[in-house]
């Protein structure tokens, strides 16, 4: 399987990549900015191909199978730039995907996006952009994934988690590695299509948690 990830220079994008080139199951492509980046890409075991959010990039999804979309603007950007990668990036990875032939569109989203009026102040605009896309995924008629992790930390992966349709708990936790785990084995997983997930730290295997959804 052809396998782009989209936002593969950040830093859940770059623990999917690293998954991904650890398996060596899928012949993986990067998508990044920048020429510089590209080197960084092959050494974790994929094909690097340049793309930007912000322009036209439905070449790099030419022959791909499935997309996973790990992009985001950080937590560092202003609002624009928010509503132009995770709202309208996101968008028009979906609308790429689909003139592509795309089989499996799997986004990386939030918990929260389904009101985002009530989330922080702060994050409410955040939460809005992906609010926006998840739709625009849910409206493509392509066949989906959408994976909405609770706040990320940068601890050590746990390969445990708890995952469910809708979360009680919306203030606990979850790894990096772990929401990457998570991204990577749906690839494989009849059960996670067409779903909406939130996942958390948990007590469950991933592939038994996600089996449960």
């Amino acid at each position: 399987m052809k396998v782009l990830v989209i936002g593969a220079n950040g830093t859940t994008g770059t623990e999917v990549v690293t998954l991904l080139g650890t398996s060596k199951k899928h012949t993986t492509y990067s998508m990044v900015r920048k020429e510089e980046q590209m080197d960084k890409m092959k050494d974790l075991g994929s094909i690097p191909v340049l793309g930007d959010l912000e322009k036209d990039f439905e070449s790099a999804l030419k022959g791909m199978d499935t997309v996973i979309f790990a992009a985001g603007s950080g937590g560092h950007t202003g609002p624009e730039k928010t509503t132009a990668v995770d709202q309208l990036g996101a968008m028009k990875s979906i609308d790429y995907a689909k003139n592509q032939g795309v089989k499996h569109f799997i986004m990386l989203s939030s918990v929260g996006t389904e009101h985002p009026e009530k989330g922080p102040e702060a994050l409410r605009h955040y939460l809005k952009a992906k609010q926006v896309a998840d739709q625009h995924l849910l409206d493509s008629g392509l066949t989906y994934t959408i994976i909405r992790p609770v706040m990320l930390t940068d601890d050590s992966p746990t390969g445990h988690i708890t995952a469910a349709r809708n979360l009680e708990n919306v203030r606990s936790k979850i790894t990096r590695n772990d929401v990457a785990a998570v991204l990577v084995a749906a690839l494989d997983m009849e059960e996670v299509k067409n779903k909406i997930i939130e996942i958390a730290e948990g007590s469950d295997a991933i592939k038994a948690a996600l089996q449960h959804t």
